[in-house]
């Protein structure tokens, strides 16, 4: 097996109900004189009144709806150059965007969720898309991020779609470093590591993900809604962060990339897409009982089961999806998938295997 970078976790990490109002001592130590916060319009409208007075000046930037290169390119040209700490405030693409811009101006991060949708906040990397929201490439970066600080209180209250979508993100976990290390005999302690963090992540999914939902539709913050959001961003980080390249993406992960190339997918979730993508994963794997065994589930988080879910039905579209989930660059060859036609056959044995129930 390759060699692993070990990169766990972020230098910092916090997550309790009413942390942000504790932020400014967290980094009351540090030099920083000037602060950038980029985010967005829904996520600043959100998480406004939940963030404190700082020690220093701060400016803020809005971006413009995707995490694409030219985006990093424009904050760049932006920030104020008295700027010494950039701070993300919202989901997974605001955070990535962050992340690179700080890469990119030598700068440290602080990130701030507003949705618990993804393991963003804790992974040193960023899936770039076009302006159009057809995946790219993802990058990563050397160094992990400064800060991260989760706020419950705050993240209850985001809509409830992306708490689903972010718990079919992270099951998705296990199943795509399952499918890269079972063939490992000898696995080293980092990969051992990311294998239990992955085993976690389905455990408390499958056990508490439909009491977390219920809570944040509830806007009551619980332990169950607390747990799953450190499910899904920590232990979630923490597979890819442990793991590497044997713990990031395989098979699911491609099938979203080529669902991105189908119009009529962008108006779902990265979390719903990829958790579709485990399903064509498993058939893949011959693993039909494993599909069957999932199907409650989904329907209790109410995840696509079928591309008619995601109106991406047509026999062009599989094409398409099959095409370029298999081109040269994707992660669906690391389980030995190499031929377009094999996924088009996945996809269609996941139609019939709901048929047949």
């Amino acid at each position: 097996m390759e060699s692993i970078n070990v990169q766990g976790s972020p230098n910092f990490y916090k997550c309790e109900p009413g942390i942000l109002k504790e932020l400014p001592e967290l980094i009351k130590d540090e030099p920083f004189k000037h602060g950038t916060i980029i985010h967005g319009k829904d996520s600043w409208a959100m998480a406004e009144s939940y963030m404190p007075e700082f020690p220093f000046s701060m400016g803020t930037i809005s971006y413009d709806g995707e995490c694409t290169h030219q985006e990093v390119e424009r904050i760049k040209e932006n920030v104020s150059p008295i700027t010494n700490v950039l701070i993300g405030v919202g989901g997974g693409k605001i955070l990535d965007l962050t992340k690179a811009c700080g890469e990119a101006l030598d700068l440290p991060v602080i990130l701030i969720p507003t949705l618990v949708s993804n393991c963003a906040a804790w992974t040193p990397l960023s899936v770039f898309y076009d302006e159009n929201g057809n995946f790219i490439e993802y990058t990563i970066f050397k160094r992990s991020t400064y800060m991260v600080i989760v706020d419950p209180d705050m993240l209850v209250h985001a809509p409830v779609e992306y708490l689903r979508a972010g718990i079919g993100d992270t099951i998705a976990k296990w199943y795509e470093a399952d499918v890269l290390t079972r063939h490992i005999k000898e696995k080293p302690v980092p990969l051992e590591m990311a294998l239990h963090a992955a085993k976690l992540c389905r455990d408390i999914l499958f056990q508490e993900g439909k009491d977390a939902v219920h809570a944040n539709e509830k806007g009551h913050c619980t332990s169950a809604f607390t747990r799953v959001a450190e499910t899904i961003i920590m232990a979630g980080g923490m597979v890819g962060g442990f793991g590497d390249g044997y713990g990031r993406i395989s098979g699911a992960h491609s099938i979203h990339n080529g669902l991105t190339k189908v119009p009529g997918t962008h108006m779902f979730l990265h979390g719903e897409k990829v958790a579709y993508g485990i399903l064509v994963q498993l058939a893949l794997e011959g693993k039909t009982e494993q599909i069957k065994q999932l199907i409650p589930f989904y329907k209790s988080m109410r995840l696509p089961l079928s591309l008619k879910d995601l109106d991406a039905d047509s026999t062009e579209d599989i094409e398409t999806i099959s095409y370029y989930s298999t081109r040269p660059s994707e992660s669906i060859h690391l389980m030995g998938i190499h031929d377009q036609t094999q996924v088009r056959e996945a996809i269609l044995a996941v139609e019939n295997s709901l048929a047949s129930l």
